[in-house]
């Protein structure tokens, strides 16, 4: 099935196509047919079907998994609401999947200038730095750096995370009590690291998260990045007019 020669590139003739066909005859998660596979059907080469390919990933339609092949995303996944206290954990439960968390670093490091001016501390002080990959349903959703001040959580140890959620090692075994998270997001691309991490294709479309978190005393007891995989997050927000 040859695409018609007309003023419209070739890779942008197939994003339309494959759009329809992922809109009315495939399901969310089924696997799309390989580059050679298009290639040969629409007669087009490798090289355009990649391109559309790239540009339905680009568009939140598709996920492609390196040495798995290219699936339909599934865009019905629930929002977060931003206005209340947020936990990967309790939302992946919410929705019926299974949470689980990796732990790839735990160590003790110095704060630069950067992580000072967001923690509110001096250059040099001790942070703790927590990078952990989060899942559900063994699907890898989302990567978090979040560092600590290591003067309020001197006792912190690596197994304590393993086995609880951070935010009840924070306020069960540390006894402060969370006032506030402010969260910011954006979007943006994979880099290599993340999106090996993510198994998503370098480039690939991601939310970055910056949360900032306060104890009762205004103090700043957790600063987080995250970089999200963008096909499986969604976010709302309520605002409420004044009467």
């Amino acid at each position: 099935m040859a695409i018609a020669a007309r003023k419209q590139p070739l890779y942008d003739q197939l994003v339309d196509i494959l759009t329809e066909k992922i809109e009315h005859e495939y399901r969310p998660g089924d696997l799309m047919p390989s580059e050679r596979e298009l290639s040969k059907h629409y007669g087009l080469s490798r090289t355009t079907v990649r391109l559309a390919l790239q540009e339905l990933e680009r568009l939140g339609l598709v996920v492609r998994q390196h040495g798995r092949g290219t699936f339909v995303a599934d865009r019905s996944v629930q929002a977060t609401n931003l206005s209340q206290t947020y936990s990967f954990t309790d939302q992946m439960r919410e929705m019926g999947r299974v949470p689980s968390t990796t732990i790839l670093e735990f160590c003790e490091i110095e704060a630069d200038k950067n992580l000072a001016e967001s923690l509110r501390v001096h250059i040099g002080d001790k942070l703790y730095k927590l990078k952990r990959l989060r899942s559900a349903d063994d699907m890898p959703m989302m990567v978090e750096r979040t560092y600590l001040p290591m003067r309020k959580f001197m006792s912190l140890k690596r197994p304590m995370l393993e086995h609880s959620a951070l935010y009840d090692v924070i306020e069960r075994d540390f006894h402060e009590t969370i006032r506030v998270a402010e969260e910011e997001f954006f979007a943006s691309i994979a880099r290599p690291a993340d999106a090996h991490l993510l198994d998503i294709g370098e480039g690939a479309p991601v939310l970055e998260l910056v949360r900032t978190t306060y104890d009762m005393r205004n103090e700043i007891i957790e600063y987080t990045l995250s970089v999200a995989r963008a096909d499986q997050f969604k976010y709302k927000i309520f605002h409420y007019r004044n009467e």
